[in-house]
């Protein structure tokens, strides 16, 4: 039996302790009884939903920080969500937009969007400035940063 993991609900922001070896099992949340993944990335516009995602989750949690005015954003959206297919439940994928929560985008120092940050144990590990418009791109540059 494998050790359980915190994961927090997309839905509801309980955080659920599920064994690594059922993460792609589709749990679901004790609470809301939601899947726990849905394989599209979760909107995290909310400053208490964001710091409870990155701080309780004890998976990665991938934040790409992204504006609707953002032509670049908006190419990177498609290539964003079949990432979040790919790697959940491995790694939670979450977005930012920044015009509806600029105190994330203060706080985290974004200069240029989209930026893609990459935080392990509520700690950013790393930071990709500039649109990735190829799914394979962004799920190798995640790889390359979170030990499997």
């Amino acid at each position: 039996m494998s050790e359980p993991l915190h994961i927090v609900c997309p839905h509801c922001q309980t955080t659920n302790r599920v064994r690594a070896d059922q993460l792609a099992s589709d749990p679901t949340c004790g609470q809301c009884k939601q899947p726990l993944f849905t394989g599209h990335p979760v909107a995290l516009d909310d400053v208490t939903a964001f710091d409870k995602h990155i701080a309780r989750n004890q998976i990665p949690v991938l934040v790409d920080f992204w504006a609707p005015w953002c032509g670049p954003c908006r190419m990177m959206a498609p290539a964003y969500e079949k990432a979040a297919a790919e790697l959940e439940p491995r790694v939670r994928v979450a977005k930012v937009n920044t015009e509806a929560a600029p105190a994330l985008g203060t706080r985290f120092n974004i200069r240029s969007i989209p930026t893609l940050a990459l935080f392990v144990g509520g700690k950013e590990v790393a930071r990709q400035p500039g649109a990735m418009t190829n799914p394979a791109q962004i799920v190798q540059w995640v790889s390359a940063h979170v030990p499997r």
